[in-house]
């Protein structure tokens, strides 16, 4: 029998079902949640930006000839993000990396929440809580509150996720109204994970998070998840990505492929049917398995965590993959979970759920 750290191979996209030796295999994992790789109405539009702007755009955005789809696709982002501003670059790491180098530049040291995405690591030294995110908040508070700034010179980013993804759960972030008035700090917010599923409409963390004028916002996210784009975004006030947008970091990078952006520019009906779509599923699944107590889960979001490993042999047998794999370093625990898409039919969703219940039945 399979174990969770055993690894297939496959020479085809995933979509809602894979091939594995021949074999046909409902996929519930991976991180296309709203299923636009395999869109055909996406694809068309991705087509269409093909012909106008080629595969990729390999020259610097800070160049002296600038493709007009790139302002556009950014001012889209925001506004639909609520955000003030937007950034794209060529993917989540790398938005990741250009917000922290930016924050190293400017003298900040970083508080890092439990299980923050190596994308908003600062390198080569990485102190990550090893206490619960409730208990950070509160250690953060307590240093916030306890050290004045007069005392303290030192510059603080806090550092997190706006979701642990790993288990299905979103994070609260109106703890940020406790932060004392007389610090100013950086929130920087990783939102690949809840971008184009979590907020209103799937706009994301931005809306969720208390604004205050002591506290700095940042946001970053992988636009290659939800949002179907081999990209990653930053959000933030005008004056921070301007400080990053001429950075030697950013002016050395390529950009995103612009035919992917004008996809996005396209495509506003497609994303909100596929958040349709991918909410009736999670509605579907919570409401056949939610009195099992095998998956913990947030409301209206798409990952169902379990604590017991076997799961993932059980349903393979069945002809259901789910991910299951030790991450992010190999050397981690196996991190077993269903995810669920806008490409699963309500055909797929009744399968998953009778597998559950037979795998509750026998071994809880």
């Amino acid at each position: 029998m399979p174990t969770p750290t055993h690894f297939h191979q496959i020479a085809h996209l995933p979509g809602r079902s894979i091939d594995i030796d021949g074999q046909e295999y409902l996929y519930f994992s991976g991180t296309a949640y709203l299923g636009l790789p395999h869109n055909p109405a996406f694809q068309d539009l991705i087509q269409e930006g093909l012909h106008q702007y080629g595969s990729v755009y390999g020259s610097s955005r800070n160049g002296n000839l600038q493709l007009t789809i790139y302002q556009q696709a950014e001012q889209k982002l925001a506004s639909w993000a609520g955000a003030d501003a937007a950034l794209t670059l060529s993917s989540g790491m790398l938005a990741g990396q250009a917000a922290i180098r930016q924050l190293m530049l400017e003298g900040y040291e970083f508080s890092y929440s439990p299980d923050v995405h190596p994308a908003v690591w600062h390198l080569p030294q990485v102190d990550i809580a090893k206490e619960t995110f409730e208990h950070w908040i509160e250690n953060t508070l307590t240093t916030l509150h306890t050290t004045n700034r007069a005392a303290n010179r030192h510059q603080i980013a806090l550092v997190t996720n706006s979701v642990d993804a790993l288990r299905g759960k979103l994070y609260d972030f109106e703890w940020i109204k406790s932060i004392p008035e007389d610090r100013e700090v950086v929130l920087l917010v990783d939102d690949s994970h809840g971008l184009g599923v979590t907020g209103t409409g799937g706009r994301g963390v931005w809306e969720r998070i208390p604004k205050r004028k002591n506290v700095r916002l940042i946001v970053t996210a992988s636009l290659a998840k939800a949002m179907g784009l081999p990209g990653g975004v930053i959000f933030s006030d005008p004056a921070s990505l301007h400080r990053i947008r001429y950075s030697a970091y950013f002016g050395g990078c390529s950009p995103v492929a612009p035919d992917h952006l004008y996809a996005y520019v396209q495509a506003e009906t497609i994303y909100q049917d596929a958040y349709e779509r991918l909410q009736a599923n999670i509605r579907q699944f919570t409401d056949s398995i939610r009195d099992l107590n095998l998956l913990s889960f947030t409301d209206n979001y798409p990952v169902f965590y379990s604590g017991r490993d076997e799961l993932y042999p059980f349903l393979l047998e069945r002809g259901i993959f789910i991910y299951s794999f030790s991450y992010p370093k190999p050397t981690d625990k196996a991190n077993t979970r269903v995810v669920l898409s806008a490409w699963h039919t309500p055909d797929d969703i009744q399968k998953l759920s009778a597998a559950c219940r037979d795998f509750a039945a026998l071994y809880l």
